[in-house]
């Protein structure tokens, strides 16, 4: 009886609700993935450009699907960026945060193919980190952490990409080890066959490693491969050069992103994580699934005051045991509680890179700025002539100004004025 009657409220929720607060959080959240063409108008470099958004994303009724976890074959998943972009649109997603593992190099592919869409993307990146709260080599326990940043990306990229480097030429030796344990166990895998099925210029990762032996006979399927020897205590597992979860937080805050806990279900210790990734300024964590099981995480989520979210994991390698990418439908409040966190840190960090442009401008810094951006072809963009043009320039390229205020815009302006001026 008891249990009949705890189930009665969980179908109830299921329901379709109006009240005002949910109105006001899907307008809130609308009025974000679906924005109206930004101020500025487009400088005459970026003639060429294509429209802000096509005439099918006008704003109208209905919810606003959210996809915050998604890789393409820049790292381990199967589908190009442009490839995940477009069956992320045909299953209704109008946010698509690219969380690759180690690396961002993907996200300007997936920027240029959503504008044919009026997809919105999140810039992101799923980062290897190493829980290890006595920093005793060769323990601790494997973490992935996701960041999350707004439309011009982190605020001091140098110092995310050289982790992230440092990570990726990581990856290369543990694969390495990987290979030799495997040998040793009488499963020998080539090198070459490894890299091939990575890809030019991607770091392996242990599921290019599964699918290595799932096509050298040896099993059946990747879940097998991790059951009995890639998985965290199996017998062919290696780590990397993965900084220290703590660390990875940081960072993230210090560039202007939003970070949270990936699938801790999959944790030896999740509480103890959990509590020390919060001290070191943990924004979030994964709570909801495609199966929609929290698992008792809603509540560890709620004791540590972080937001619950959620993503499907999408890999695109098919199969039976993979959610489709947007299978997680996260509630409109929940999405409005995420943007309200991150909005005022990602209009901080556009500022930040505004401002540090103005001090030291140039055609180099610009197409950094800019990678994230739609337009990214600077050539013939004279920066002494155009002046305060740079900035609307920019904001055209991100097509949002992420809550930056006019004062704020303003200040930018005049920075680059005195620069034109002074030259």
């Amino acid at each position: 009886m008891g249990s009949k009657k705890k189930s009665k409220p969980s179908r109830s929720k299921k329901k379709p609700k109006t009240s005002a607060d949910q109105a006001l959080a899907l307008d809130y959240v609308r009025a974000w993935a679906q924005p109206a063409p930004p101020r500025a108008e487009p400088s005459a470099a970026d003639a060429d450009a294509d429209d802000f958004l096509p005439a099918q994303v006008a704003r109208g009724g209905g919810d606003v699907l959210f996809e915050l976890h998604s890789h393409s074959n820049h790292s381990d998943g199967f589908l190009s960026p442009s490839a995940l972009v477009e069956r992320a649109h045909r299953n209704g997603v109008k946010v698509l945060a690219l969380t690759d593992h180690d690396t961002m190099a993907g996200i300007p592919e997936a920027v240029s193919a959503a504008s044919k869409f009026g997809i919105r993307i999140i810039p992101g990146v799923e980062i290897s980190a190493l829980y290890n709260p006595r920093e005793v080599a060769g323990a601790g326990e494997p973490v992935h952490i996701l960041a999350y940043y707004g439309t011009c990306g982190p605020s001091r990229p140098d110092e995310l990409y050289s982790m992230l480097l440092n990570i990726r030429d990581g990856r290369y030796l543990r694969a390495k080890n990987m290979l030799a344990k495997l040998n040793r166990l009488k499963v020998p895998i080539k090198w070459e066959h490894l890299t091939q099925i990575a890809g030019e210029g991607v770091a392996p990762g242990r599921l290019h490693v599964a699918r290595a032996m799932v096509e050298a006979g040896y099993v059946e399927n990747v879940r097998q491969a991790f059951n009995k020897y890639l998985g965290d205590d199996g017998p062919a597992y290696a780590r990397g050069s993965e900084p220290f979860a703590e660390n990875v937080v940081q960072l993230i805050g210090n560039t202007g992103g939003i970070s949270a806990l990936a699938h801790p279900w999959s944790l030896k210790n999740p509480d103890a994580i959990i509590r020390s990734l919060k001290g070191a300024g943990l924004n979030g964590m994964e709570v909801y699934r495609s199966d929609g099981k929290v698992d008792g995480f809603s509540e560890l989520a709620e004791k540590y005051g972080l937001l619950k979210l959620g993503g499907s994991d999408f890999h695109g390698r098919g199969g039976k045991d993979e959610s489709d990418i947007g299978t997680v439908k996260l509630a409109i409040t929940t999405l409005c509680c995420f943007l309200k966190m991150a909005r005022p840190i990602w209009s901080s960090a556009m500022k930040d890179i505004l401002l540090k442009f103005a001090e030291e401008p140039s055609s180099e810094n610009l197409r950094n700025m800019l990678k994230f951006g739609r337009l990214t072809n600077v050539d013939g963009f004279s920066l002494i002539n155009a002046g305060i043009d740079v900035v609307n320039f920019c904001l055209s390229s991100w097509s949002s100004n992420d809550d930056m205020e006019d004062v704020e815009l303003e200040e930018v302006r005049l920075k680059l004025v005195h620069y034109a001026t002074e030259r």
